[in-house]
C-alpha cells in the first residue's frame, strides 16, 4: 500500500490550498485518514481527521480554516486551507488505517508535502 500526497506550494498570508493523498495498492477497507505536520524545529501534529463515515476531528489551531473530507471511491482524502498564516508552513503528511484483510490493518504515511505560507 502506497499513500501520494500532492499539492503543497507557496501561499501568501490569507490565501488558500487544498492538498489531497490517494492511497493505492493492496486495500480491503480504509477506516481513518487523516492529516499531520511537522513544522521547522518541531514535532509532528495532529491537524485533522476523518473516519469512514465521514466524522471530522480539527486541532484547536485550524478549527474553521482548515477542511478535511474523503471520496472513499478514490481512496482519497482532502485538506482544503482557508485563511493560511505563517505558522501553518510545515511538511504535510497524510496517514491512513487501511484493512488489507480480514484481520490486518496497518497504519501507513504518505511521503509529506511542504505548505508555505510567507510574502
Amino acid at each position: 500500500v502506497q499513500l501520494q500526497a500532492s499539492g503543497g506550494g507557496l501561499v501568501p498570508p490569507g490565501g488558500s490550498l487544498r492538498v489531497s493523498c490517494t492511497a493505492s495498492g493492496r486495500i480491503l477497507r480504509i477506516n481513518n485518514m487523516g492529516w499531520y505536520r511537522r513544522a521547522p524545529g518541531k514535532q509532528r501534529e495532529l491537524v485533522a481527521t476523518i473516519s469512514s463515515g465521514g466524522t471530522t476531528n480539527y486541532a484547536d489551531s485550524v478549527k474553521g480554516r482548515f477542511t478535511i473530507s474523503r471520496d472513499n471511491a478514490k481512496n482519497t482524502v482532502y485538506l482544503q486551507m482557508n485563511s493560511l498564516k505563517p505558522e501553518d508552513t510545515a511538511v504535510y503528511y497524510c496517514n491512513a488505517e487501511v484493512v488489507v484483510t480480514t484481520f490486518n490493518e496497518y497504519v501507513y504515511w504518505g511521503q509529506g508535502t511542504l505548505v508555505t505560507v510567507s510574502s
